[in-house]
């Protein structure tokens, strides 16, 4: 310890300053011990403190020292920086906007538009740029407005029949051939579209003549639009390859069937040409028969320039006059001939349940232009069948007797004893119960006048 301290007091002199002067507030304490080691009167304690002030004196040296070094060595490689920018001991500046490559004229990077906050330089555009497909951020649903496209499958062969025969079916009571065209628009047929005009004649050759009517309207309104001449060529020689298989369920399905390819060429529906290419070219028997019959009916009808009444146009389609007509040649021919069956027969072949109070208008107005009482009683049983079998309903019964009294006095010019007549006739009908009650009691009659042979003085009162 003691050659410590002897080391320490001769390297003081060599560092070229004076201790004491640092190290103000341990001079006085010094001067004191060093008096006391010349005399060797120091005690055990004084020579351990001064050995501990020692030390901690020489390691505040060390401290200074390293600190003097570090400071030294961060200025040179400042010094260093700034003469040469590639020198690896150049510190980088981050917050230096000039150019550090040592290229250009010293002037800041990107003409002053580059930094933190700057959007550019002034007069700058930007144009738009397209999203990138690949771009991990790309995001789809941002791309503006997406348009979603509904695609249908294509309808199957075997699904067709499943698919067209509810519309075709509801076709035949509404009878709008637009609502059908935008059914089957809505439905992707592909090539099987053919099998709509084939699939409607089909259904229509086990309905109702009103249907036939009906479906050959529908051609003629999908043809051109929906369906070519091709398509209608391809749809009729299946039907004509089908007949053996239509027969069973409709044995008048080849003269039909002739029918419809009359009056598709009528139309122009299927080429001129049609029957002439199928001449001596078919083997079934069913198949020669229908053409027979388009043949026979086109060289009758050649002058006309459609075949309206190839149906005979039932059902609402026909006019009021028309069916007017036809209900009087009706009553007319059941007086003559007296049979119930036929005439209940042609009622309902007329298809217009609507309008069977005509029948009822016609048939008491004949009663009472008739003469004897023949043709009340015929007229009388004719009403009352067509009451039990539920052709005349009861508010049709009610409407035709309440059309003939409201304009009995109109009858009344041209038959005189039109009021008689019809008192009869409704008592008849309420006999036999026809009529009710309160439509009996509802007809109309006319006060008989009373003259002088009754003793009434020559004076003539209602």
């Amino acid at each position: 310890m003691a050659n410590e301290v002897d080391v320490w007091s001769t390297a003081a002199p060599a560092d070229g300053g004076n201790l004491g002067d640092v190290n103000g507030p341990y001079s006085d304490d010094e001067d004191g011990l060093d008096e006391a080691e010349v005399n060797g009167n120091w005690t055990p304690q004084e020579k351990a403190l001064h050995e501990a002030r020692l030390k901690a004196k020489a390691k505040r040296r060390l401290r200074r020292s390293s600190s003097r070094n570090s400071a030294s060595e961060s200025s040179e490689s400042k010094d260093l920086a700034g003469a040469d920018p590639h020198s690896p001991k150049g510190k980088v500046v981050t917050n230096d906007r000039k150019s550090r490559m040592g290229k250009g004229r010293g002037l800041p990077k990107k003409g002053g538009a580059g930094g933190k906050g700057v959007w550019g330089a002034a007069g700058m555009v930007y144009e738009d740029e397209e999203p990138d497909v690949k771009d991990p951020n790309y995001d789809e649903s941002a791309q503006g407005d997406t348009v979603y496209e509904t695609v249908m499958p294509e309808v199957e062969e075997r699904e067709m029949e499943k698919m067209v025969n509810p519309i075709v079916q509801e076709y035949f009571e509404h009878g709008d051939t637009k609502e059908v065209q935008m059914l089957l628009k809505e439905l992707n047929l592909g090539p099987h579209k053919y099998e709509v005009s084939s699939l409607a004649v089909s259904l229509s050759l086990e309905g109702k003549a009103s249907h036939r009517e009906l479906t050959s309207l529908l051609l003629s309104d999908l043809s051109g639009k929906m369906l070519s001449q091709g398509d209608m060529s391809r749809a009729f020689d299946k039907m004509l390859k089908d007949l053996p298989d239509l027969i069973l369920d409709t044995p008048e399905a080849p003269q039909m069937l002739g029918q419809f390819i009359a009056r598709a060429i009528a139309d122009h529906v299927l080429p001129m040409d049609f029957l002439d290419c199928h001449k001596g070219k078919v083997d079934c028997e069913h198949a020669r028969v229908a053409l027979d019959r388009a043949a026979v009916l086109l060289s009758m009808k050649r002058e006309m320039v459609r075949l309206d009444n190839v149906w005979g146009v039932g059902g609402g389609l026909r006019p009021v006059k028309h069916l007017v007509k036809e209900m009087n040649l009706l009553l007319k021919e059941y007086l003559i001939s007296g049979d119930v069956a036929e005439a209940e027969h042609c009622l309902r072949d007329l298809e217009v349940p609507h309008f069977h109070h005509e029948l009822v208008y016609e048939a008491v107005v004949m009663v009472l232009e008739s003469n004897g009482d023949t043709a009340g009683h015929m007229m009388m049983k004719l009403l009352q069948s067509l009451w039990k079998t539920g052709l005349i309903t009861v508010d049709q019964m009610n409407r035709g007797f309440e059309r003939v009294y409201n304009e009995l006095p109109e009858i009344c010019l041209d038959v005189p004893h039109a009021h008689s007549i019809m008192e009869n006739f409704v008592d008849l009908c309420y006999q036999e119960s026809v009529i009710t009650k309160q439509l009996r009691d509802t007809c109309p009659s006319r006060g008989r006048k009373r003259f002088v042979s009754e003793g009434d003085g020559g004076m003539i009162k209602n």
